[in-house]
């Protein structure tokens, strides 16, 4: 067994095709949250050359503008000519949005423990089966594992180099990726290499692109001491990325989970985020899950952890609970779960009440991970002290 390892994770831009797709449905869903905080959301959104797609089930008694949400985001993003070779003024945007099922929505009204005596929200059932897991490690302030956490800050300053003028040249579309070498501690100990694409003005040369996507982007967010002369820079390795966003590839929400997450460092479900309202547990139990895997990290219970949290639809309250401290463990296990079990409240309905999820806060998740972003007002953030 290797005694040192690399990890690789990556992040995309606000102007990659998936990301305008999760945008938009994360932006219609704070919509229809401020105007009816109970709407039931699962929209799905496809972009391809000179059109947006909506689709997917709604039921609100929100009144809302689709068309200009759609094109407000595109716009937002940075899209706004035919020369980045989609424009948020003259795509085409279809609706194609239905009502939810009566079946789905029956077993999420009441649940099937169907508690008397309690607030309605508090007897939703799950929306769908499924597990969702949540990851925290202390490689990071925000707890969160170092190559997706440098990724994500690539990408962000791809996008506000951009925006501030800096690089003026730089279209929306953009991803990186960061290679991080672990010690035989599992310990992070260098930066292997990193990747950096960004889609451009047909203007600028290759030559000074590389240059400057190294001094403004790489050079201002990787850390100095994580770099030594073994560290590879690839920056728009192809050469030549004129041709990007929806007219390069076709965008569907949901296609960026791991991007979303933990960068592949911790399991994932498979259920994505963007665009489903939070009685959806793909969503509302993924952020409760890092809610508890962080406090178990930041209360100093272990130095990493992941929690998994399993429901059938229409049942209330969990069909397992699994935490895995992976041998860093400062306590026993068995008491960290006990803990958390005696801690938190685990049914879809707590969890939204815990978390404040009838708000209109989405549109902060979308892009650049869901996770690690404090200051942000996302109550998941938090640590909730957990005592043994």
């Amino acid at each position: 067994m290797l005694k040192r390892n690399i990890f690789t994770s990556e992040s995309v831009t606000e102007g990659h095709p998936d990301k305008i797709c999760d945008a938009i449905a994360d932006r219609i869903l704070d919509e229809l949250i401020k105007q009816d905080p109970l709407s039931r959301v699962a929209c799905e959104v496809m972009a391809a050359t000179g059109q947006i797609v909506i689709f997917g089930e709604i039921t609100t008694k929100a009144i809302i503008d689709y068309v200009k949400i759609v094109r407000d985001t595109v716009r937002d993003i940075g899209y706004v000519g035919s020369d980045m070779g989609f424009d948020a003024d003259t795509c085409a945007v279809i609706n194609c949005l239905n009502r939810q099922s009566p079946d789905i929505a029956m077993g999420v009204d009441v649940s099937y423990e169907n508690r008397s005596g309690e607030s309605a929200e508090l007897q939703n059932g799950a929306g769908d089966q499924g597990m969702m897991f949540g990851f925290a490690c202390n490689e990071t302030p925000e707890l969160m594992p170092l190559p997706i956490s440098l990724a994500n800050k690539l990408t962000r300053r791809l996008t506000d180099v951009r925006k501030g003028g800096i690089l003026d040249y730089l279209r929306p579309d953009g991803k990186a990726q960061v290679s991080v070498e672990y010690d035989e501690n599992n310990k992070p100990a260098r930066i292997e290499a990193v990747v950096v694409s960004s889609q451009h003005s047909e203007q600028v040369c290759v030559e000074k692109l590389r240059k400057d996507i190294e001094k403004y982007v790489i050079r201002a967010v990787i850390p100095e001491e994580l770099i030594d002369e073994h560290t590879k820079f690839f920056i728009n390795p192809t050469g030549r990325f004129v041709i990007g966003g929806p007219c390069g590839d076709s965008g569907l929400t949901g296609r960026k989970i791991i991007v979303d997450t933990y960068g592949g460092m911790g399991r994932h479900g498979g259920g994505s985020f963007s665009g489903k309202d939070p009685t959806k547990v793909d969503r509302s139990a993924c952020y409760m899950a890092r809610h508890i895997a962080k406090s178990v990290v930041g209360s100093g219970l272990a130095d990493r952890a992941e929690v998994q949290i399993a429901y059938a639809i229409g049942v209330a309250h969990p069909v397992s609970v699994r935490i895995d401290t992976f041998g860093t463990e400062k306590a026993p296990v068995d008491s960290i779960e006990r803990a958390v079990l005696r801690t938190f409240d685990l049914r879809p309905g707590a969890i939204i009440r815990f978390l404040d999820l009838r708000t209109p806060i989405y549109s902060r998740t979308t892009n650049y991970g869901h996770f690690g972003k404090e200051n942000m007002g996302l109550k998941w953030e938090e640590i909730t002290e957990l005592k043994v």
